[in-house]
């Protein structure tokens, strides 16, 4: 009973409050009242313009510490060798050695940015190697038949010695494609 009565009083105050919005309705042709005109009404600035509203002038500001970009997790090592011996120890390829696709895709990637240098069969007899460039280790050799996946995908991200960092180069994902290729090369296949 109580909530039949309160239903209605309810209904009752819609239906005076629409019949009331339509009695006092606006003109059309005339615009709403802004209740915060600054937002709707906020002046842009361009990325690089000076921008009067930060102490240093600047319209684009830096990202916020420990900001992640969105879809790339980062990677918590440096270009260390105690990284490199942790990442060979917790890094693992996240595709199988029998997944065809990512060894093609490693090959393309191989011929791309590594055959310049460790050669078509990865003994380090490429190009650069031969125009006197210092000789980069043969792939191989058993010390880089003996590298975990993770060690490798370090040296790849980070450089080591003579070889540069290829991580602006490389994709994440393919660097794994590529070791996956280079494992292909040792057996022999």
């Amino acid at each position: 009973m109580r909530r039949t009565i309160i239903n209605s009083l309810l209904l009752a105050a819609t239906a005076a409050f629409l019949s009331l919005n339509w009695i006092l309705q606006a003109d059309p042709n005339q615009r709403n009242f802004e209740v915060l005109p600054d937002m709707a009404h906020s002046i842009p600035y361009d990325s690089y313009a000076s921008n009067p509203n930060f102490r240093d002038g600047m319209t684009l500001r830096l990202p916020v510490a420990g900001t992640v970009i969105r879809g790339i997790t980062p990677l918590h090592y440096a270009a260390t060798p105690a990284d490199a011996e942790r990442a060979g120890r917790v890094l693992v390829n996240p595709y199988p050695a029998t997944d065809a696709a990512a060894r093609t895709r490693g090959a393309a990637i191989y011929n791309t940015y590594c055959e310049i240098c460790h050669g078509v069969s990865g003994k380090g007899d490429g190009i650069v190697a031969q125009r006197g460039f210092p000789t980069p280790p043969s792939l191989l050799a058993p010390n880089a038949l003996g590298l975990p996946d993770g060690r490798i995908f370090h040296i790849i991200t980070y450089g080591q010695k003579n070889m540069p960092s290829y991580a602006s180069q490389i994709d994440r994902d393919d660097r794994w494609k590529a070791i996956l290729y280079v494992r292909s090369l040792q057996r022999g296949k």
